[in-house]
């Protein structure tokens, strides 16, 4: 059977450079062309040292697709574009794509979010497309399944993928909410990532005098990531999970913050919040949770909380999550690399997945930096 092609916006970013060396040793994809204005004309395994297969191995740079000019988004090279664009420029390109009927997988956060006034208030300008935003699907395998192929819903597949903050946060705290076991009020999200989540920056506030042994917070109470957070806790509390406020709607509040760590890679997320009356939230019981949750999935393991660390995950696909509690407060905490799990590795398992493949192919010769 001829290998899918997929094609790579953006591919000299953090997250478009790994998306695109997955699929250089990828056996059930052809990695179709890369783009990127800085380097087009390069060789792409020179620039990001991959190892392409022969059929690809004089791949070269071009030129970024123009939105205003079809014909240059080099649609009839591709079956599928991955997307490592900036959320503006994924909503204007998307649909280009989306017409011809290519599949998408997205990395921006330009389809996310179902409702348009809210994207707007996250991103700061209108959505070019909103008919798209509620067709699109949250790529987060173990919490929302497997994305459907053109054959099940008549039409190209649009993966809006995760982004590395909501996938952290979401995969410590989906069990417990799916249980019953928290309240939909008052969870607080502590989250910190390695430089690498902002990618790639010139500004001084990034430069490595700023940043090495320095710790801040940023975007405090505006950060883009808290509606997509709140928008998928919604949708498990409202499938069952957690109890209904007096009006019979589950309004989740969640307080997130963001803070900048001084490395290249690796994000952890420490999530709190508030037992629900009667479930019996104990140590033992959100532990096991979280363990019965994840027990047949192949990137995600639940281990004691102490033992979710970045050093266990950098460098592969892998989740770990943990979780305790203790009276009137839950903890739940998990350690991801963001451009791995958090971006580019997930959107390989998205696309595994889309065409009938196991998640994990191309993602099990991984393995994590640390010693």
């Amino acid at each position: 059977m001829q290998r899918a092609r997929v094609g790579v916006v953006g591919a000299s970013g953090y997250s478009g450079a790994v998306a695109a060396r997955l699929l250089a040793g990828h056996p059930e994809f052809e990695l179709a062309f890369c783009t990127s204005d800085r380097r087009a004309g390069e060789s792409v395994a020179r620039a990001l040292g991959a190892v392409l297969a022969c059929d690809s191995a004089e791949l070269r740079f071009e030129p970024n697709p123009s939105v205003d000019a079809p014909s240059s988004a080099l649609i009839d090279r591709c079956d599928v574009v991955v997307l490592a664009t900036s959320a503006r420029v994924s909503a204007e390109l998307a649909p280009i794509y989306l017409d011809a009927g290519q599949h998408v997988v997205d990395l921006s956060g330009a389809f996310r979010l179902a409702d348009a006034g809210e994207f707007a208030r996250a991103y700061g300008f209108d959505h070019p497309c909103a008919s798209w935003l509620a067709r699109a699907h949250y790529g987060l395998p173990e919490i929302f399944g497997a994305p459907a192929m053109r054959a099940e819903h008549g039409g190209p597949t649009l993966i809006a993928n995760p982004g590395c903050y909501p996938t952290a946060t979401l995969l410590a705290l989906a069990p417990l909410v799916s249980a019953g076991l928290i309240e939909p009020e008052g969870i607080i999200v502590d989250a910190k990532s390695g430089v690498t989540g902002a990618g790639r920056q010139t500004t001084e506030e990034f430069s490595f005098a700023e940043v090495e042994g320095d710790l801040r917070a940023y975007k405090l109470l505006s950060h883009q990531h808290k509606p997509e957070i709140a928008r998928a806790l919604s949708r498990l509390f409202e499938s069952g999970g957690g109890a209904p406020t007096a009006k019979g709607a589950r309004d989740v509040r969640v307080t997130f913050t963001p803070h900048l760590l001084p490395v290249k890679r690796g994000l952890l997320a420490t999530c709190y919040a508030r037992p629900r009356a009667g479930a019996g939230a104990t140590a033992k019981v959100v532990a096991e949770c979280l363990a019965d949750a994840y027990a047949g999935k192949r990137f995600v393991a639940a281990c004691p909380p102490e033992q979710v660390t970045l050093n266990a995950v950098v460098g592969t696909n892998l989740a770990r999550v943990g979780a305790t509690a203790d009276g009137d407060v839950v903890i739940a905490i998990a350690s991801i690399d963001n451009l791995l799990k958090g971006a580019a590795g997930q959107a390989m398992q998205n696309l595994n997945l889309l065409y009938g493949h196991d998640d994990g192919v191309g993602l099990e010769h991984l393995q994590k930096v640390s010693p």
